[in-house]
């Protein structure tokens, strides 16, 4: 059984990621703000862009999740609060 050390992101790789995202939204929103079309269509690409944006985070937090969720560390931790509580007597006296 192989013993897998969980990664920590640093905090440069988290704002990097997220200065990467933020001039990526910002120039799609300039860009549709921009565009010499009529508004309608710009209306439609600034919905499009919206809708990405939020899919995309609920992308990212569901595969967060499953992986949190078939890590070996969890289920073990899971079965460790498990037997505490079913060890537990709250009616024992502390001596």
């Amino acid at each position: 059984m192989t013993n897998t050390i969980p990664t920590k992101n640093t905090n440069a790789f988290f704002l990097q990621a997220a200065i990467a995202f933020g001039i990526a939204l910002l120039t799609m929103v300039l860009a549709v703000c921009y565009l010499p079309v009529d508004p309608w269509i710009r209306a439609f690409l600034a919905l499009g862009t919206l809708f990405l944006t939020t899919s995309s985070f609920t992308l990212a937090k569901c595969v967060r999740d499953a992986q949190e969720n078939q890590a070996v560390y969890a289920r073990i931790d899971q079965a460790r609060v498990d037997r505490i509580l079913s060890e537990h007597d709250p009616f024992r006296e502390v001596a």
